[in-house]
């Protein structure tokens, strides 16, 4: 297959199903992130607890990551991909019963992402063992597109349906969603093994985790998946408290952006180009949200906000190196810890931002966490700029 061929993408089988499905639970997770977030502040008034509804599933990644991540190459990626849609679309029935106190709903939170810290190691794993090794980063591009597009018309969608109804049926929105992922998986993959042998376990997660950490290379890479970009969804989570009224919009242009970014780096840029960008995109991701120490109006900001998240292209160039310093049996778990120790991150930068703005403002946290972001750019900035060879990967067998 052609690296930079999108139609081969699609004619590679089971390619097509498992992209609807994720299709269909990012749409979902969109639409009831801004439903959620929208009904608690509606109720406490607090941009703290506004974020964390948004983001706070993130911080139980963390914990699923040290407890359940070897299961993203020991479990059958199909029954795991279904199961965790259909729990999925169940918490977001249950978030919409008319009563619940806020406490249960960040107790529900909780362990909705426990579960969900599995999801991204067996769906990346899945796309990893689809794709030739060369496609990777092109199909990893496509889902990356397809987020962006699904976030626009999610958050433009959600804000419509939440100021015209209430955020409640727009939860249920999302739990139908859900339920539609759940039965994309189930009716278009064929059943697979899993990857690696071996019964998931905490001791082989915490071994795993521990062989992928040993590399000072792919720590390198990891601490950038995670940390630049998390800053930046601090700022994003605080979108609500700035601007009740104008907060989709915000986010609409934020996935454009991000779209933008994810069609160059994955399309346009080549390879040899494409891997000098990394450091670069990630300056470009947290310098716009510098203006918002001047509290801009919303089309101001709103363009701040699009270019920033051009830099999230950043991601594609880092995971496409991840998997050159990692061995091909353990992908599956390297991708997953990416996966959850980014939104692990996203949901510390939300608390952090959040609270920022409770003592101070929005547009004042926002401005904090970019400036962060770029300090932690600035310190990684030498070792991602190190050419990649198979030594540095250390790749020893598991």
């Amino acid at each position: 297959m052609r690296s930079n061929s999108y139609q081969a993408l699609f004619r590679t089988p089971e390619f097509t199903p498992l992209f609807l499905a994720s299709s269909a639970q990012i749409a979902a997770q969109t639409v009831g992130g801004l439903a959620l977030g929208t009904l608690v502040y509606r109720a406490t008034d607090s941009p703290l607890l506004s974020a964390v509804s948004m983001f706070g599933p993130s911080l139980a990644q963390v914990l699923g990551a040290s407890l359940f991540l070897s299961g993203a190459d020991r479990l059958p990626p199909r029954a795991t991909l279904t199961g965790l849609s259909t729990v999925f679309a169940a918490v977001s029935a249950l978030l919409a019963v008319p009563g619940l106190p806020i406490w249960a709903v960040f107790v529900v939170l909780l362990a909705q992402g426990l579960i969900a810290s599995l999801g991204g190691g067996v769906r990346w794993g899945l796309l990893n063992e689809i794709l030739t090794k060369d496609g990777y980063l092109p199909g990893r591009s496509v889902f990356n597109m397809m987020s962006g597009i699904m976030q626009i018309a999610g958050y433009a969608t959600g804000g419509v349906l939440v100021a015209a109804l209430s955020p409640r049926p727009v939860l249920l929105l999302s739990a139908a969603l859900h339920a539609l992922a759940a039965a994309g998986v189930r009716l278009g993959l064929t059943p697979r093994p899993p990857r690696a042998p071996g019964r998931p376990s905490v001791a082989a997660t915490w071994r795993t985790n521990a062989l992928l950490w040993s590399s000072r290379p792919r720590r390198t890479v990891l601490l950038a998946l995670w940390i630049p970009n998390g800053l930046v969804v601090g700022c994003e989570s605080l979108y609500v408290s700035y601007d009740p009224e104008s907060a989709g919009t915000l986010f609409a242009c934020a996935a454009l952006g991000m779209l933008a970014g994810d069609v160059a780096v994955g399309r346009l840029i080549p390879p040899a180009r494409r891997t000098r960008l990394g450091v670069p995109l990630l300056v470009l991701l947290a310098s716009p949200y510098l203006l918002f120490v001047l509290g801009p109006p919303v089309p101001l900001a709103a363009v701040a906000v699009a270019l920033a998240s051009v830099g999230f292209g950043a991601s594609l160039v880092q995971q496409e190196r991840l998997m050159a310093l990692t061995p091909d049996e353990l992908s599956g778990h390297a991708l997953g810890l990416h996966s959850a120790g980014m939104l692990t991150l996203q949901g510390v930068s939300a608390t952090l931002a959040g609270a920022v703005a409770q003592l101070t403002s929005p547009a004042t946290a926002m401005t904090a966490m970019a400036a962060a972001s770029l300090a932690v750019t600035g310190w990684l900035a030498r070792g991602l700029r190190a050419p990649v060879t198979e030594e540095s990967g250390e790749r020893t067998p598991s």
